[in-house]
């Protein structure tokens, strides 16, 4: 086994980015691979956090039809109009904030998606596949700027 003399480094960037209504599938893959090429880092991994309870990061292929197809699952899945007691502000007294949407359904979407992504990073490059693009995917129902991290650790 070879062992090397490099030191492991670790590099932090928070990117931030502007969504649409959900459901939308925002393609951060060039950012990402952007940051990469920043932190000078060759070989280790590289995770991508959403610090977010509805906005999620998957990877997948960035083709119109499928994304489609990924919105009416996710509808599917938890629709908007279900009843979620999250939603009834006459009872909820925690985590609430002025102005609260109702968005019991984009944290129950939120569970089949996860919060972050950790990709490999070798020779300097993610170890996407071909078609693999790395996106945030907002759930809430209105616009909003979010932040995502990126940690890129190795040698």
């Amino acid at each position: 086994m070879k062992v090397s003399e490099t030191a492991f480094k670790t590099y932090v960037f928070a990117l931030k980015v502007e969504t649409g209504k959900a459901p939308a599938f925002v393609d951060i893959t060039e950012q990402v691979t952007d940051v990469v090429h920043e932190s000078d880092v060759r070989n280790g991994f590289t995770l991508v956090f959403s610090r977010h309870t509805t906005a999620a990061i998957t990877i997948q292929e960035n083709e119109p039809l499928l994304l489609t197809d990924m919105a009416t699952t996710l509808e599917r899945f938890a629709p908007v109009n279900a009843h979620y007691r999250h939603n009834d502000f006459s009872v909820r007294t925690v985590h609430m904030h002025e102005n609260e949407c109702p968005n019991g359904h984009s944290h129950c979407q939120h569970l089949v998606l996860g919060t972050s992504e950790t990709v490999p990073l070798i020779d300097g490059s993610l170890a996407l596949g071909e078609f693999q693009r790395i996106f945030v995917v907002e759930l809430d129902p209105e616009k909003i700027r979010r932040e995502v991290l990126i940690q890129i650790m190795g040698v």
